[in-house]
């Protein structure tokens, strides 16, 4: 299951976490239940967050992505270096509003 944002949407996503740093961090053991069940937790709290892929991570950031996503699941606002950008909105009392999808 793959979440899309349109442009528009993914470039508000961007601006609002620009200054954010990485809440967790992928290492060698690569995604496990524990490293999703964080990436949940993050997500409730915070909606937008960035994971960060270390130097000897065992997966690649395309297929981080795409197993984040389809496992928590979640809408890839976007991706630089070894760095993801991911939102999800809250189930109760979303603070981040996304620009409507028409127009962009």
């Amino acid at each position: 299951m793959k979440l899309n944002l349109t442009g528009k949407q993914a470039r508000h996503l961007r601006a609002l976490g620009h200054s954010l740093k990485p809440v967790l961090q992928i290492g060698k053991s690569g995604i496990t239940d524990g490293m999703i069940e964080q990436i949940r937790k993050a997500l409730e709290t915070h909606e937008l967050i960035k994971v960060k892929l270390i130097r000897n991570a065992t997966v690649d950031v395309k297929g981080a992505a795409e197993d984040i996503c389809s496992k928590v699941p979640c809408y890839l606002a976007h991706k630089i270096g070894k760095t993801l950008m991911i939102y999800r909105p809250r189930e109760e009392n979303p603070t981040i509003t996304l620009p409507t999808a028409s127009n962009s």
